[in-house]
């Protein structure tokens, strides 16, 4: 019986720490396991670009769906391009987007881009069902969480109920990736040479909803510890990967299952290495120390102001002395923490800027190059629809035409001109990369290069400038990475 052929593809960032797309490969276990015939077409870990897929579509017109799942910040500068040369060469397939870029904006997607299917929210159930009713026919009103065309209307049908039980979708099918490029091209604090990493996911969702972020679905759903620790065992086995990067949009949403987690290492003797991230409201010295001795190398942090009122606005529901008590107990403790803060809310000004930087300045471990970031509205945040309502912005188009790069300001939420805010960020991140360098490789030519980048970008001189953690090259930050471990032990 035939079940149809899909592509899934993977777009390329152009950035040299390509990590595993977790999401593609479950879209490619789903399909596999309902009989279709799958291909993935990787452009990320190859650097392939818009003529290859050219070439590759043009010798392979036999498709019944073509997949590809995105974020809105290249939406623009990536996807568009990409929807053009698909369009042209799709034969008779339907082309499906979905993702967080797609998923918040549903009926601007499909117009931008003549796609035929949004998938919203998660696609695992959904993509199925249309290569089902691709094959043997049915009335794509019946599928719930897409958006279709329908002649000239665009139809946006119920949302789909989030998978209940995680365990339930088949682990991710990585014999369809290149295995050996994806487990040695990311290098992370306190991994070797010989270190392979890879990501994982073993729960979605998050306990919080920031103004910020756009997130697909409520709630905290996790995988059984099971479930988790089959799949741990299969890439070390397999693969040999020895550090794990936990994808969760949140790790730590209960203590309880951090020590279970932990157990369950012990009990299946694995030695493992891992990151994660967290929220400062859960974080206190019991869990640092389990993470720790369970092999938690790094915990990402949302720290994002040192301003109470700044995480009010941001709806953040922490307090700023639990920020700074997370992140003394890393210090203390010696765990690399990622000091992730943002700036150019509303009630943000010089001197919360300038408490910020301090803050950095205090607590990065020196593991990465931190710099400071200007809050982003991203399309389907509620940061973005009140910028709609109250007049910041008219439409996802006029998001579109103003964003150019998350290091940029898209809307400007303080009261200073946009010109004083650049000013602002500029001498804050010069600091902070000056003060890096110094007490790291003494590396000033690297550290005036990065400086001169910021200057750049910022005056519109080289808008394709990706931030400090994504300059060097995968070598740069080998290179980089022995010199840290060196100083921190």
């Amino acid at each position: 019986m035939n079940k149809g052929k899909a592509l899934i593809l993977v777009h390329n960032l152009h950035q040299p720490d390509t990590f595993f797309n977790i999401g593609a490969g479950y879209l490619v276990s789903v399909l596999k396991q309902y009989g279709a015939e799958v291909d993935v077409f990787d452009m990320a870990i190859n650097d392939l670009n818009e003529d290859h897929l050219a070439d590759y579509l043009q010798d392979n017109d036999d498709y019944s769906i073509i997949g590809l799942g995105f974020l809105s910040a290249r939406f623009r500068e990536t996807v568009e391009p990409l929807c053009k040369v698909i369009n042209k060469y799709k034969n008779k397939a339907l082309l499906v987007l979905g993702g967080n870029g797609a998923s918040a904006i549903p009926r601007y997607t499909l117009e931008k881009t003549q796609a035929d299917i949004i998938c919203i929210g998660e696609s695992e159930e959904s993509i199925v069902e249309v290569l089902n009713y691709k094959i043997n026919g049915g009335n794509f009103a019946n599928i719930k969480g897409i958006a279709y065309r329908k002649g000239n209307e665009i139809i946006i049908n119920p949302r789909r109920n989030p998978v209940a039980n995680l365990d339930s979708i088949p682990s991710p099918d990585y014999s369809a990736f290149d295995m050996s490029k994806y487990t040695t091209n990311i290098k992370l604090a306190g991994m070797t040479e010989k270190d392979k990493c890879f990501p994982i996911t073993t729960s979605r969702g998050c306990t919080n909803r920031c103004t910020f972020c756009y997130r697909m679905e409520r709630g905290v759903r996790a995988r059984s510890l099971k479930n988790i620790i089959q799949e741990i065992k299969y890439l070390n086995n397999e693969f040999g990967v020895t550090y794990f990067f936990a994808f969760d949009e949140l790790f730590l949403y209960s203590k309880q299952r951090i020590f279970d987690f932990a157990k369950a290492l012990k009990d299946n003797n694995l030695n493992i290495m891992y990151n994660c991230n967290a929220r400062v409201s859960l974080f206190d010295s019991e869990i640092a120390k389990c993470l720790q001795d369970s092999g938690c190398q790094f915990i990402n942090f949302g720290f994002e102001s040192t301003s109470q009122r700044v995480l009010d606005a941001m709806h953040k529901n922490v307090k700023v002395q639990q920020n700074f008590q997370a992140a003394e107990i890393c210090k203390k403790l010696d765990i690399s923490m990622g000091v992730n803060i943002l700036w150019n809310m509303p009630f943000d000004d010089e001197q919360t800027l300038k408490d910020n930087t301090q803050f950095v300045l205090d607590y990065s471990d020196l593991s990465q190059v931190r710099t400071i970031r200007p809050v982003c509205c991203y399309p389907g945040s509620d940061l973005f629809w009140k910028s709609i309502a109250d007049g910041s912005l008219k439409d996802e188009d006029d998001f579109f035409n103003k964003f150019k790069n998350s290091d940029l300001i898209t809307v400007n939420y303080t009261k200073m001109p946009t010109e004083k805010c650049y000013e602002l960020l500029y001498e804050a991140n010069k600091t902070l990369i000056t003060h890096h360098y110094l007490h790291t490789n003494n590396d000033m030519v690297t550290a005036n290069k990065l400086i001169q980048d910021f200057k750049d970008l910022y005056s519109g001189k080289d808008i394709k400038f990706r931030g400090a953690r994504s300059d060097a090259t995968n070598e740069d930050k080998r290179k980089f990475l022995r010199q840290i471990n060196e100083v921190r032990k």
